[in-house]
């Protein structure tokens, strides 16, 4: 009897603790990230999760023709730097931000509408170690809000 007890809080345990660590990396996003987007507008997604360095992630996200958006992507303080890519449909990199000494934010405009992909990888650390890092890592997105770009006189 002892033994399924132990048994059943651990299987619980395996349970619960992912989504606490999703729900802590949600916060994470809302209250450090999502200010990295300013002026533009979030478009309401939190789009967060735990990666340790050397792991990988990908989202897909349909951006719509004469929008001006900015892709902000955030991490934990004590992970390596974080790349990442932005994609088209067919693997083509339209967007390296290692090429631009790991920029957190990047703003374009579409001719037409797209899904894009964007590829996300934690870099490897170069300090020696045996613990490997791991951290909160968001990808926000926002909007630049027309009516809030124009000035009134």
């Amino acid at each position: 009897m002892k033994k399924i007890f132990i048994f059943i809080v651990a299987v619980t345990m395996v349970a619960v603790l992912p989504n606490a660590a999703n729900a802590q990396c949600k916060n994470f996003a809302k209250k450090i990230c999502k200010l990295e987007l300013l002026p533009y507008v979030h478009d309401g997604i939190y789009n967060a999760t735990v990666l340790s360095e050397g792991e990988t992630a990908e989202l897909y996200k349909t951006f719509y023709s004469g929008q001006e958006y900015r892709i902000t992507i955030c991490g934990d303080e004590n992970l390596p730097p974080i790349q990442y890519q932005v994609l088209d449909a067919e693997r083509n990199v339209l967007y390296d931000n290692k090429k631009h000494q790991f920029a957190k934010n990047f703003d374009f405009k579409l001719e037409s509408s797209k899904q894009l992909i964007i590829s996300i990888q934690v870099q490897t650390s170069d300090e020696l170690s045996d613990q490997i890092l791991s951290g909160c890592v968001a990808v926000l997105v926002g909007f630049m809000n027309i009516e809030n770009s124009f000035k009134q006189y």
